[in-house]
């Protein structure tokens, strides 16, 4: 292949690749995105189920930086160069309507990824960038001048030009091609990588009984971790049990966190009734008990409670089901009470990177230029995305960072021309 035909070559068709290879096609760049698959975001297409959840709300700019935690930082740059607001407006002005639910989750109208996908092909067929897929990257060639001279892909094809962003993922869902390629590369060519770790995960428990509750979602829950009797984190949204745990949005939250504090103690408490404290909970019981007298107690939670639950509420009560509930003594009453306000479950561990949804760890930030995604070891090598040590909450705040960050590694690899400045 002839050297230099390309001003720029992105490694990874995901959504931070296929952002930074439209935006330098954009501004004038002959563009060669390098996809490994037989075709591009897989991982974008099954985000949110199907649905994908473009970007976050949040209209404070520190309030969205803190939601990183303390890489978050970083992202300042970025995120004034291209804002959860411009990248609405990115699908908006393309078409694409989109709509905001509660936690200022932003997704398309249609409720379907599959428009985003349509959307960001068409900005790099605008934008003349050549795609190559089956194409996974094999070797980097990097020459004294701390440069990469070229690429060769496992087939042995080689590919040259200006400039290079890695785009690659980190290693979650590696069954769609994120299965952390880079990380080996990037170790090579001199550039520290922090430890990988499942990010956004379920969480795996102790308890055997959690497999007659899979399947059951929790709409109004509060979720705390305790370390040693110490709550560590509490959340409040939706759950869903598993066939060996727990997982949905606040799990994924709080996932993190358990995996920095893990050890052989660490519980999760659950609260099913967060809307009651225990007096009025008793007084609800005790209510519904006297409506019901004659009732055996294995049928007298239908109305507090949701059917899949209720066989392990008495279970774990060990109160005998036939029981008529006139015959429920106070104390029996209060383990029913604690069961629902504290449901305890003694973590076993974090679901790996098979079941993350994304990636803690990845390219050390100390070693890349934030106003320009660029890397401060090899001279025309930049980042975007998941590759990047920055990851953040649910709620479209993962895909704000590859779209942020893709926009200004596209922009920034643009060989822009001097400006002649007259007096």
């Amino acid at each position: 292949m002839e050297n230099n035909k390309y001003n720029l070559a992105v490694i990874g068709g995901g959504p931070a690749g296929m952002m930074a290879a439209g935006r330098a096609g954009e501004l004038g760049s002959r563009v060669i995105l390098l996809e490994k698959n037989d075709r591009l975001g897989i991982k974008l297409l099954i985000t949110g189920k199907g649905r994908c959840n473009i970007t976050n709300a949040e209209e404070d700019l520190k309030k969205m930086v803190n939601a990183y935690g303390p890489n978050g930082k970083f992202l300042y740059s970025a995120l004034n160069n291209f804002s959860n607001k411009n990248a609405e407006f990115f699908f908006e002005s393309r078409g694409l309507k989109t709509k905001t639910e509660p936690g200022g989750k932003i997704f398309t109208a249609s409720d379907n990824a599959n428009d985003i996908m349509d959307c960001l092909k068409k900005y790099l067929i605008d934008n003349q960038v050549k795609i190559k897929f089956n194409s996974p990257v094999e070797k980097i060639i990097i020459s004294s001048d701390k440069k990469i001279d070229k690429i060769i892909l496992q087939n042995g094809e080689e590919i040259a030009a200006d400039n290079y962003i890695l785009a690659t993922g980190g290693k979650s869902y590696p069954q769609t091609g994120s299965t952390g390629d880079a990380y080996k590369w990037l170790k090579k060519i001199g550039h520290k990588v922090v430890e990988p770790k499942p990010a956004l995960t379920p969480i795996m428990v102790k308890e055997k009984i959690v497999k007659k509750l899979e399947g059951l979602s929790l709409k109004n829950a509060e979720i705390s971790i305790y370390k040693r009797n110490k709550k560590i984190d509490s959340r409040f949204g939706e759950a869903i049990f598993t066939s060996n745990g727990i997982s949905g949005p606040i799990i994924f939250d709080m996932s993190k966190n358990i995996g920095a504090n893990f050890d052989n103690n660490l519980k999760i408490k659950i609260d099913f009734k967060p809307a009651f404290d225990y007096q009025a909970l008793d007084k609800r019981i005790q209510n519904d008990f006297a409506e019901q007298k004659n009732k055996q107690f294995k049928n007298s939670l239908n109305k507090l409670l949701s059917k899949k639950l209720i066989p392990a509420i008495i279970e774990l009560s060990g109160i005998d089901g036939n029981k008529k509930v006139n015959e429920v003594t106070k104390i029996e009453r209060k383990k029913i009470i604690k069961l629902i306000k504290e449901f305890e479950l003694g973590v076993k561990g974090l679901a790996g990177f098979e079941k993350a949804i994304i990636t803690s760890g990845g390219a050390d930030l100390k070693e890349i230029d934030p106003k320009t995604m660029k890397s401060k070891i090899i001279n025309n090598l930049y980042f975007s995305g998941e590759i990047l040590n920055i990851d953040g909450p649910t709620g479209g705040y993962n895909l704000q960072v590859a779209w942020s960050t893709g926009y200004l590694a596209g922009g920034s690899s643009f060989n822009y021309p001097q400006a002649i400045i007259e007096n």
